[in-house]
């Protein structure tokens, strides 16, 4: 492996890669990723099955059948993407053995329109989990209010969990919350703990978009809200898994539910690249990368270990520093969640579209 990936890896930080296409799969390519680079686990999202549509070969055979059965379009997309992430399943599933089920996982989203619908979350979490039929699978639920209560409900039934789309502090502390009431609830109907795996995408590089919008050229904040709110998540994970109430679930099997850095592609050229691999470095974590951010780590990213301990205070004082400029945290947060979804209903819109274009084709 690439010397500055294995120190990533080495610092306890998992690399899983922020994207998954037919052609990564029919290629090889997924299966070098994970040989040469490290990768031990993969993230989808509907913007990126909407890409891989777009511009693959590989799904005219598959969707051609799905025409040929009568299948709807909407069954068309469940079929393509399930389909994807089965297959990425089985290139990973030797990492999933061999690290006992904490790595080589496959996330897929459920679809946008169920992130304010509690009871349809819950459903789509079932329908996902039951057609891939995969241990080393993850369904992704936004951590919106309502996605609360469907994150403790699928845990309770033993499905494994990436919550994603969290911003805020307040947030990641009531899907930790949802994650520790769905084990306890497991755990009285008499599920094995071990077998329940969970991630918390904590969403990185869109704070400083948002935040350095709000700043003047040349401010010395700017760049710095970011690091300082996903150090400061840290902090929280921390706590909530020293706590008496997880040691309790532990001693039963249960598995922390590792912080996620998502988001980490580096949206301004006056960053270094890799600033949000490598000012992240702690263990425990995972980091899911664009490949353009991988090979810029693999090329340049310094690794200079933990950069997460001993940050805190710093953090702290550094969010108070843009209240100070009249920056309101919890107002950035709450337009980033909203965003955010527009943003999952806009590619899921395109991805229907695309399926839809190449269902007239077949």
């Amino acid at each position: 492996m690439n010397d500055r990936l294995k120190a990533l890896t080495d610092a306890g930080v998992s690399i899983w890669l922020d994207d998954l296409s037919r052609e990564r799969l029919v290629s090889g390519n997924l299966a070098q990723l994970v040989k040469d680079s490290g990768v031990v686990g993969v993230t989808t999202n509907p913007t990126i099955f909407a890409s891989a549509l777009a511009n693959g070969e590989q799904y005219a055979e598959q969707i051609k059948t799905l025409k040929a059965s009568g299948a709807d379009i909407d069954k068309v997309v469940f079929e393509l993407t399930t389909t994807d992430v089965q297959q990425g399943c089985d290139v990973l599933r030797g990492v999933y053995d061999a690290t006992n089920g904490v790595d080589g996982r496959v996330s897929i989203e459920v679809e946008p329109g169920a992130a304010r619908d509690t009871g349809y979350t819950i459903e789509l979490a079932q329908k996902l989990w039951d057609r891939v039929d995969r241990p080393n699978a993850l369904i992704k639920i936004p951590a919106t209010e309502e996605g609360l209560p469907a994150i403790a409900a699928s845990i309770a039934k033993g499905i494994s969990i990436n919550v994603t789309l969290i911003f805020s502090l307040e947030r990641y502390r009531g899907v930790m919350d949802a994650y520790l009431y769905g084990l306890e609830q497991a755990d009285a109907e008499g599920r094995d703990l071990s077998e329940i795996q969970s991630v918390a995408s904590f969403f990185v590089s869109r704070v400083d978009t948002e935040v350095d919008r709000r700043l003047p050229e040349g401010s010395p904040l700017r760049g710095t809200a970011a690091i300082a709110n996903a150090r400061l998540a840290y902090e929280a994970y921390e706590e909530v898994f020293g706590s008496d109430r997880f040691k309790a679930l532990e001693a039963k099997g249960a598995n922390t539910q590792r912080p996620l850095w998502a988001s980490t592609g580096v949206k301004d050229p006056n960053f270094p690249d890799t600033m949000y691999v490598t000012e992240l470095v702690v263990a425990n974590t995972v980091n899911t990368m664009p490949e353009k951010t991988l090979d810029a780590v693999a090329d340049h990213g310094e690794i200079r270990g933990d950069r997460v301990h001993n940050t805190y205070e710093e953090s702290r004082d550094a969010i108070a520093a843009l209240e100070r400029e009249g920056i309101s945290y919890d107002e950035v947060v709450k337009v980033l969640e909203d965003e955010g979804l527009e943003k999952f209903d806009a590619s899921w819109k395109e991805l229907l579209e695309t399926v839809s274009t190449e269902l007239d084709k077949a």
